[in-house]
């Protein structure tokens, strides 16, 4: 079977990014939306067990997905910090409402900031994560959450973005578990956007007499994927889709939920 992405670490052509995904950031669409937050609930975060280089904080979607995560993570370098519902855009609020705003305060306090509007002073090196990771969930809502997160980091911790320390965590939207008829070998394969979902269920219908179908996912949120699923293809830095949020990517999202900083 010809794979758009497989367990071995052979990644699919499209970056996941604001520029190229099925949810456009502009127009009439689900992202197109007020920028008013949903209340948002402080949850705790489930640290590591060192901190410093080599280390890596997740930011997840919702208390289900913090838990499925952190139940994979290498508890020794690997924390996790979940947000509910839409943050704030901390673009356009002003400093003093961000400062307030519960989980930029979690997450400057991950981070070992003294607060969250006050990190222009602080070395990249004296931070407790090496690098932040967004891992949300691969629709509309996930993306939306992604781009108002990475506007905070933008206004008030620009330097972990120009020295590629945020990335972007991508989850498959869909896989088959796979297995050869003439040899039985067993090989996962994951699909990353609609259409290649799309491509995966044809290529695995029209090449029938080559392969048995064993297991098939569909996404419905980090939780509900297999544990070993979720450690192989966005936790273990092996073997995860994970990307640098580029300066193309960043500018896609001002385009559309910028402005001029209260």
């Amino acid at each position: 079977m010809a794979a758009i992405a497989h367990s071995g670490g052979v990644n699919c052509d499209q970056t996941y990014d604001f520029v190229s995904n099925p949810y456009k950031l502009a127009g009439s669409g689900p992202l197109a939306m007020s920028m008013a937050p949903r209340a948002q609930a402080c949850l705790q975060l489930i640290d590591s067990q060192r901190h410093g280089a080599g280390c890596e904080l997740f930011m997840v979607e919702g208390e289900s997905a913090a838990g499925a995560v952190s139940a994979v993570r290498d508890a020794r370098t690997q924390a996790v910090l979940a947000c509910q519902g839409k943050p704030l855009n901390a673009w356009r609020a002003s400093a003093a409402r961000v400062a307030a705003y519960p989980l930029y305060a979690q997450l400057a306090a991950a981070l070992g900031w003294p607060s969250p509007v006050a990190t222009d002073g602080m070395a990249p090196a004296a931070l407790r994560f090496e690098r932040v990771l967004l891992l949300l969930d691969p629709d509309a809502d996930g993306i939306h959450i992604g781009a108002l997160l990475l506007l905070y980091l933008q206004r008030f911790a620009h330097v972990l973005l120009a020295q590629d320390r945020v990335f972007m965590v991508r989850a498959p939207m869909a896989g088959l578990r796979v297995a050869a008829r003439d040899t039985g070998e067993v090989e996962d394969v994951w699909a990353y956007t609609p259409e290649q979902a799309r491509a995966l269920r044809e290529r695995a219908a029209a090449q029938g007499d080559r392969w048995v179908v064993l297991r098939e996912w569909g996404f419905r949120g980090l939780a509900s994927l297999p544990p070993e699923v979720l450690r192989e293809t966005c936790v273990e830095a092996v073997t995860r889709r994970a990307d640098v949020v580029t300066a193309a990517q960043m500018q896609a999202v001002m385009d559309v939920f910028g402005g001029s900083p209260s």
